[in-house]
């Protein structure tokens, strides 16, 4: 291990309870040890999950939420004994290994509940809404602290929890807290004041607009969280460590609307300032919790609690630790925290722990590695939530979530055996030889798991590099670690002995020697089927050569990848518009609102020309002629024009297709295709 990771390897404790380093493993949603979107149970897919990662050096393991009220059938967690029966016996196994474990329990959602589609019927058709309610209650999944707009879709009108309700939460805290403590559980956290879940929208100004003895003042906006903690302790003693999710400023504009990273981004705040977050942390550590585990962001602000690639690293770092001042307890922060910059905040007194959530689904061995003075072998999280929290929403549609989704969250995009039911390498009966034919990421996964089944395999790359088309789309000064998962897939097909054939085009399988041949060839760009389109250049081309565009350039297509160009066009000073056919930019499935709400939030800040439901008609020599919803047609002049429409797949005949060239899609179809193609060599 590197001298100066050495502080991350030093022992502390929260309350009476001693943790072996400080890398603490932060919940995310999916991965609760009581299951997810079905009735309540001890979910052995999540158990082994995080026994693995105790097993790989872990201090501290905080599953993620469990609703204290079952989403699935509605009933309370502490109601099913079994469970916590089944509960004591896996945490022997999890002491065995030296780690810790919190259990996170979650007050509930309110206005932040990611309604899909298919829900949203259950609220808009109140009759059905009641004939379901046994079954899934939509409308306490959504209560909130007052009458307030879903997150997800406006139209929505979230109700307000009543004291009863309150009350009731408060007590099953307590009572759950206790079973655990007895199942053998080390410590609660409680879910949270924080990234704008429901305790976080009483304590907030703008969510919160109560007259009862929960609304108005500083104490009565913080009671919910306060009641929670003391009723806890009384149950279960003040010893029982309590830590509770906690960000330190919302970030937040208004509804829908966050503050981005950048000085120029001044506002005013609607929820909770640095003044306030220094004083609620005050607060609470006084009413009885025990470590604050932190970072910032409302769902409004979504960028914050889950920083996509366009985030800095270490984000939260600063506001986190300004906590010093007025706290004693131990501080946790997460957001993109990388190592270096964690240990030096440790060994300064910054913060205690270092919160790292997503590296630990692409790589569970990660601090393993660490250890063993391995870094370049650490599968690095690329930031882009496409398996772990696809929640993709965009003008006219809430959630637009597959179900499949929405009921196994938490997993990986880069790696298909993370939480995920079928994906696991065995070897082959018969070892063959596989000829592969295209070296980008699909090509070389193909041949990472194959050779791991004993397959020998030959990559025939028709360029001088490895990483397909992933290398210019990873060619952004914001995109550090796509370009290290390339140098991550190099370093596994030296280290398994796959045979790379560089310059080498193969134009009919049938005259290879090879058993089987799998096709990686990719995709190749749309052409836009308007006159002048010759005059314009693809996404492929700008990436490749960024010195060829002018000072304002048009680029056709909104979607992430004429995005992502028109943000870079912007950090480098160009004039950007952007034209796009549909009512929103970014309108795809599956593409994380985190994601998406950063690059709609920073083209609002500086406001970019942005046309929707728009189409090209001409490309013209320094113009472009459009027509947008209603049919008025005018002109942009510009100095470059930009095409992102999409790509069609280029497969070869005679093999079995993988990524783009099987069908066009992100980098988890890519991969997960890849891997099962593999597996069925």
């Amino acid at each position: 291990m590197k001298k100066e990771y050495e502080s991350l390897f030093t022992p502390w404790k929260i309350g009476n309870v001693t943790i072996k380093n400080r890398i603490v493993l932060c919940p995310m949603g999916g991965t609760s040890l009581f299951g997810w979107m079905k009735p309540n149970n001890f979910d052995k897919k999540s158990a082994e999950f995080f026994l693995e990662r105790a097993r790989n050096n872990v201090g501290l393991l905080i599953p993620g939420i469990a609703p204290l009220r079952d989403t699935i059938l509605g009933k309370w967690l502490y109601q099913n004994k079994k469970m916590f029966d089944e509960l004591k016996i896996y945490m022997d196994e999890i002491h065995k290994t030296g780690a810790k474990l919190f259990v996170q329990l979650t007050a509930g959602f309110g206005r932040s509940f990611a309604i899909t589609e298919s829900l949203k019927i259950f609220e808009k058709q109140k009759w059905l809404g009641k004939l379901c309610k046994p079954i899934i209650d939509t409308s306490y999944l959504l209560a909130s602290p007052s009458e307030l707009p879903s997150r997800w879709d406006p139209s929505i009108t979230c109700r307000a929890l009543t004291v009863d309700e309150i009350k009731e939460i408060v007590e099953a805290y307590a009572k759950t807290s206790k079973m655990l403590m007895d199942a053998g559980v080390d410590g609660v956290e409680v879910h949270a004041v924080h990234e704008g879940y429901l305790l976080d929208q009483f304590t907030l100004n703008y969510t919160n607009h109560r007259t009862d003895d929960y609304g108005g003042s500083f104490e009565n906006r913080y009671r919910f969280p306060v009641e929670v903690v003391t009723a806890i302790k009384e149950r279960c003693g003040k010893d029982f460590p309590v830590s509770l999710r906690f960000s330190v400023i919302s970030k937040t504009k208004g509804f829908d609307h966050g503050a981005l990273p950048e000085e120029g981004d001044k506002y005013d705040e609607v929820g909770r300032n640095l003044e306030e977050g220094l004083k609620a942390a005050k607060y609470l550590q006084d009413a009885g919790y025990d470590m604050l585990n932190c970072d910032n962001g409302t769902y409004d602000a979504w960028y914050w609690a889950h920083p996509p690639v366009y985030m800095p690293y270490n984000c939260n770092l600063e506001d986190v630790a300004a906590l010093k001042k007025v706290v004693d307890i131990p501080l946790v922060c997460a957001g993109k925290m990388t190592l270096d910059v964690a240990a030096e905040a440790i060994e300064k007194g910054k913060i205690d722990g270092m919160g790292v959530a997503r590296q630990f689904l692409t790589d569970g061995k990660w601090v393993t590695k660490v250890l063993e003075d391995r870094i370049e072998d650490i599968m690095p999280c690329i930031h882009c939530h496409n398996a772990c929290f696809t929640f993709a929403h965009y003008k006219g549609v809430a959630n637009d979530q597959a179900f499949s989704d929405v009921s196994h969250m938490a997993r990986c995009a880069l790696n298909p055996e993370t939480m995920n039911n079928g994906y696991y390498i065995e070897r082959a009966a018969h070892p063959k030889h596989i000829a592969i034919i295209g070296g980008g990421i699909g090509g070389m996964e193909t041949a990472r798991v194959a050779t791991l089944r004993g397959h020998k395999c030959t990559i025939y790359e028709m360029s001088d590099h490895l990483g397909g088309v992933f290398c210019e789309a990873s060619n952004f000064d914001f995109k550090e670690d796509d370009k290290r998962l390339i140098k991550w897939y190099e370093r596994q097909m030296e280290t398994l002995g796959v045979e790379i054939k560089l310059n080498t085009e193969v134009k009919d399988v049938k005259e290879l020697k090879e058993d089987k041949a799998v096709i990686a060839t990719g995709a190749k760009a749309k052409v836009l089927p308007v006159p002048g389109a010759e005059k314009a250049i693809s996404a492929l081309d700008y990436l490749r050569n960024k010195d060829q565009v002018g000072n304002k350039v048009v680029i056709i297509g909104g979607g992430l990848t004429g995005c992502e160009i028109g943000y870079d066009l912007s950090l480098r000073g160009k004039e950007v518009v952007i034209i796009e056919q549909q009512q929103d930019l970014m309108c795809v499935r599956g593409l994380c609102l985190a994601n998406s709400s950063y690059l709609r939030d920073y083209f609002k800040l500086h406001n970019t020309e942005v046309h929707l439901d728009s189409s090209v008609k001409e490309i013209g020599d320094g113009n472009v002629v459009l027509t947008d919803i209603r049919g008025n047609q005018f002109t942009i002049d510009c100095d470059t024009v930009i095409t992102s429409i999409g790509y069609d797949s280029n497969p070869l005949a005679n093999g079995l297709l993988v990524g783009d060239a099987n069908k066009v899609g992100n980098l988890r179809h890519v991969i997960w295709r890849a891997y099962k193609v593999a597996m069925g060599l």
